[in-house]
């Protein structure tokens, strides 16, 4: 796991929360759990200009590995693919993984990759790292060789391996979240939102 130093952590927190991503209160995330920060990607999705400064801090970190292909899981991945390949350069193709109807993910619409391929899967907010790791999946079906992981934001603070790849978040927070049996935001009655 690597990422920006502290300087840089602090930007991507200052631009998050200016492009109103970063909420607080009460929420139930996917898993079930209850916590009370919650990242919008979609805040930060519908701004190209944080949109793009982050994305180029991705590139950047992964550009050494000489990616041939970022690869991102539908559906906020589609545009961080896009913007990380932009600026890793001339000849880098953008992908994304679907999910299919048996579950995971595949890659379709005729994308293709050879065999050994570079490949660069880029995700916007880990939580669980499902989405990461059916993308991952996705690459190595498709005959690619994943070479790292690019995200946004790291909602597990650097806690999710996927099998020893370079793991780059511009931001990386410990978000706690607990059960809802044992949630004081319940206990202290505070509205609940369902992310």
């Amino acid at each position: 796991m690597s990422g920006p130093d502290e300087a840089g952590q602090r930007e991507a927190m200052r631009m998050l929360e200016e492009a109103g991503a970063v909420l607080r209160g009460h929420f139930q995330y996917a898993s079930g759990r209850h916590g009370d920060t919650y990242i919008e990607k979609f805040r930060l999705l519908e701004k190209p200009r944080v949109t793009e400064a982050l994305c180029r801090r991705i590139a950047d970190h992964f550009r050494v590995l000489a990616p041939q292909i970022v690869v991102g899981p539908t559906t906020g991945g589609i545009l961080l693919a896009h913007e990380t390949a932009k600026h890793l350069g001339e000849g880098i193709n953008a992908y994304f993984a679907e999910r299919s109807d048996g579950g995971g993910r595949h890659l379709g619409r005729g994308f293709a990759v050879e065999a050994g391929q570079r490949v660069l899967v880029v995700d916007d907010v880990l939580t669980t790292g499902g989405s990461v790791q059916d993308t991952l999946d996705a690459v190595v079906a498709a005959g690619g060789r994943p070479i790292g992981v690019g995200l946004v934001v790291d909602r597990t603070n650097g806690a999710t391996d996927f099998g020893g790849l370079d793991l780059f978040a511009c931001l990386s927070i410990d978000v706690a979240s607990y059960e809802p049996s044992a949630c004081t935001l319940c206990a202290d009655d505070i509205e609940l939102t369902i992310t």
